[in-house]
C-alpha cells in the first residue's frame, strides 16, 4: 500500500504539459554535452539514462584550469511549438549545488540563452517552478537586458548549466521537465 501511495503522489506532481519525462531511453538522445572545452577548458560531463528510475542523469567534473569553469547539456535544436506558457516546472535530484536552467529562442550553437538559477538539495528530489518572466538573456556569463524577455513560442533549445566557480564533481538527475 505504501508503494502505491508513493507512486500515486509522484504521478500527481507531473504537470499536464511536459517537454520530457525520460520514460524511454531515446529521450536522452535529444541532449548534447557542451563543456568549457569549446574555449580550452577541461571540464567534463556525461549523460546517462537511469533505466530503473526513468530519469536523465548528468554527471561530471567542473575544472577551473585553462580558463575553464562550466559544464552544460542542451537539447538539439528543434521547434518545440508549445506556444505561450508562464512557468517551467522541473523535478530534479541534485548534489546541493546551484544550476541554471536555460532556454534558447534559436537553433544556433552560440548566442543568447535565457537563464535562471535554481538550487538543489543533496540527494533529495525537489520540484522546482521557474517563472518565465524571471529568465534573463545571457551570453557567456553576461546579462544583456536589451534582448528583452523570451517569447516561449520561439523556443528551440532547453538546457542545464553548472558554472559560477563550482569546481569539482557534480550530479543532477532529472525526472521530468514540464511547463504551465
Amino acid at each position: 500500500m505504501k508503494l502505491f501511495y508513493l507512486i500515486f503522489c509522484i504521478m500527481l506532481t507531473v504537470p499536464e504539459n511536459t517537454f520530457f519525462t525520460f520514460e524511454e531511453e531515446k529521450e536522452t538522445g535529444y541532449w548534447r554535452i557542451i563543456n568549457d572545452g569549446v574555449m580550452g577548458g577541461l571540464s567534463q560531463g556525461q549523460i546517462q539514462w537511469n533505466e530503473s528510475a526513468n530519469t536523465l542523469k548528468w554527471t561530471g567534473k567542473v575544472s577551473l584550469e585553462n580558463n575553464g569553469g562550466f559544464a552544460s547539456i542542451r537539447t538539439m535544436a528543434r521547434r518545440f511549438d508549445e506556444g505561450t506558457f508562464e512557468k517551467i516546472v522541473l523535478r530534479v535530484k541534485g548534489d546541493g549545488k546551484s544550476y541554471k536552467f536555460r532556454m534558447r529562442p534559436s537553433g544556433n550553437f552560440d548566442g543568447i540563452a535565457y537563464s535562471l538559477d535554481f538550487e538543489t538539495i543533496k540527494n533529495e528530489w525537489k520540484v522546482i517552478t521557474l517563472l518565465v518572466q524571471d529568465f534573463e538573456p545571457t551570453f557567456r556569463g553576461r546579462i544583456y537586458p536589451e534582448y528583452g524577455k523570451i517569447k516561449t513560442e520561439d523556443l528551440q533549445q532547453l538546457g542545464f548549466l553548472i558554472a559560477g566557480k563550482q569546481a569539482g564533481a557534480f550530479s543532477l538527475e532529472v525526472d521530468w521537465i514540464g511547463y504551465e
